[in-house]
């Protein structure tokens, strides 16, 4: 799937990458917020010492900045994009024509899963169908 970036995106991908020295594959831009999609193996790197690099981007776009670590297969990728919540199992379903990824997180982990006002879950739908394809990602 090819994925289209704005002039905006681009530019905090360019400097995510001259901050942190980790390879960035996406970028979502929202109001208060701006998520970043990392290279599998390189979240240290995005991080930095102690939060440093990250803090360093968010301090020159005036933003937050989420990092999610990309994965190597959809449902691993589904677990990443979830995180902090912890996930026990990702199921991958096609029913008429749509991917649905059901994944089990603990009732204590719901919340961290969804996020406030739902913005971690739907984040993490926009990556998976951005990047795998998967149209609706539910909890169970």
């Amino acid at each position: 799937m090819r994925i289209t970036l704005s002039d905006e995106a681009r530019r905090y991908i360019a400097l995510f990458e001259d901050e942190t020295g980790a390879t960035a594959r996406d970028c979502l831009c929202y109001d208060e917020r701006v998520v970043i999609l990392v290279a599998a193996g390189e979240m240290g790197a995005a991080i930095g010492p102690g939060g440093a690099h990250v803090r360093t981007v968010e301090d020159a776009i005036g933003r937050d900045v989420e990092l999610v670590e990309d994965a190597d297969t959809p449902a691993a990728f589904v677990e990443s994009a979830l995180a902090p919540a912890a996930v026990r199992h990702v199921t991958l379903s096609e029913q008429g024509g749509e991917t649905v990824a059901y994944v089990e997180v603990p009732e204590d982990d719901r919340g961290v899963a969804i996020g406030a006002e739902g913005k971690h879950i739907e984040t993490a739908r926009t990556l998976a169908e951005r990047h795998y394809d998967i149209d609706d990602i539910q909890l169970t």
